[in-house]
């Protein structure tokens, strides 16, 4: 039995003549950037997050960047966040000239930790990006508290956790703005590349509404340099359909996720294998699984006996962003944030989208099982 990271089609099919019936209606009206579709999108996911504004957007990377533009982050300015994320949280602010400052992570939850934090804050810190990495919150309540004490603001890159919640308080609705990912395998993914920029402050999101259609306001008048971040109506109109949807796909990936942990009890690998850790639901806490991450020793070497085995993983991320390339000008070494550096060497994520079958599961778990078995 082959088992994929990620089957789409799977996902798509039940769904299949609702998504072509809305992307009839976009070739009907030929409106295809902005207009109607956008604007009720953004209505519905800014509802969804529990924010007061949503503003839409290319791609969940230029979420980011438009956030940090409308804060008016630029050369001098230090920002903040983790090493142990995608790279676009930390493109962005090296985009506008700005300084990533890193601050390690918790080994728990792999999100940033509040008290590195503390530890790299300056007078030149004007934002903090917290990443609520694989659909579970970052602390926000103690970095919203840091954030307000010394008045910086706070940018969420929610990218894989729209409807997350920490103290029943949806990811993206804490800091100035939250930032979301349409991408095809995101939980809530469009045709492509798409995203979305939250907020409860008004100016705040006609400043963004402005950045995104080349800083015009009325057209062709412009007061500041922007770019071209809009969202196209395709992408809307396919992903208002998908979000009838997002409660329900949710709940099968913490069902998956709860099998796995279970399975994983019952075939006796809890000394091999660290599972994800869980916070307790009934405390106002949801996790939304865009990732189920495990733990292990000898993990490049599990990877390829599972690619042997037709099964499909991953690893988020291989090489902390400290300790990439191009950002050796900033000075930072090996061991500087020895909790990322772990993690880049221990975690996988498996298979975990709504679709998957509990025989797949049971393959996975099975082939985890026989290596630690072989080796």
């Amino acid at each position: 039995m082959t088992v994929p990271l990620l089957d789409l089609k799977a996902d798509f099919d039940p769904i299949a003549s609702e998504v072509r019936s809305a992307i009839e209606g976009v070739l009907d009206t030929q409106r295809f950037i902005l207009g109607p579709e956008v604007e009720a999108l953004e209505q519905e996911i800014a509802g969804y997050s529990r924010a007061s504004y949503g503003i839409g957007v290319s791609s969940g990377s230029d979420a980011l960047l438009v956030s940090l533009m409308a804060l008016g982050i630029g050369p001098g300015d230090e920002v903040v966040t983790t090493p142990f994320t995608f790279f676009a949280t930390v493109g962005a602010i090296s985009r506008l000239g700005a300084r990533p400052v890193f601050a390690d992570i918790e080994e728990k939850t792999f999100n940033l930790a509040p008290g590195a934090i503390e530890d790299v804050i300056t007078d030149k810190t004007k934002a903090i990006i917290p990443v609520h990495l694989y659909g579970r919150c970052a602390d926000m309540p103690a970095i919203m508290k840091i954030a307000d004490e010394h008045g910086i603001k706070v940018v969420e890159d929610a990218a894989q956790a729209i409807g997350a919640e920490i103290n029943s308080t949806r990811a993206g609705s804490f800091g100035a703005f939250g930032c979301f990912s349409f991408f095809p395998s995101k939980n809530l993914g469009a045709l492509g590349d798409g995203g979305m920029v939250v907020t409860n402050d008004r100016e705040l999101a006609d400043r963004v509404k402005v950045l995104r259609a080349h800083g015009s306001k009325p057209k062709y008048y412009h007061k500041l340099v922007g770019g071209n971040f809009r969202l196209d109506a395709l992408h809307a109109a396919v992903l208002r359909v998908k979000l009838k949807h997002l409660d329900q796909w949710t709940l099968a990936r913490q069902e998956n996720a709860n099998a796995y942990d279970r399975m994983f009890t019952e075939f006796g690998l809890l000394d091999k294998v660290t599972l994800p850790y869980r916070q307790s639901a009934g405390q106002g806490n949801r996790h939304i699984f865009n990732q189920y991450v495990i733990r292990v020793e000898k993990r490049d070497e599990l990877k390829i006996y599972l690619k042997e085995r037709g099964i499909g993983t991953e690893v988020y991320y291989p090489v902390p962003l400290h300790l990439q390339e191009c950002f050796r000008d900033l000075g930072y070494k090996q061991g500087d944030f020895p909790v990322s550096e772990t993690a880049s060497k221990e975690v996988l994520a498996l298979p975990i989208y709504p679709a998957l079958t509990q025989s797949q599961q049971a393959e996975v778990v099975n082939a985890v099982r026989d290596f630690f078995l072989d080796s």
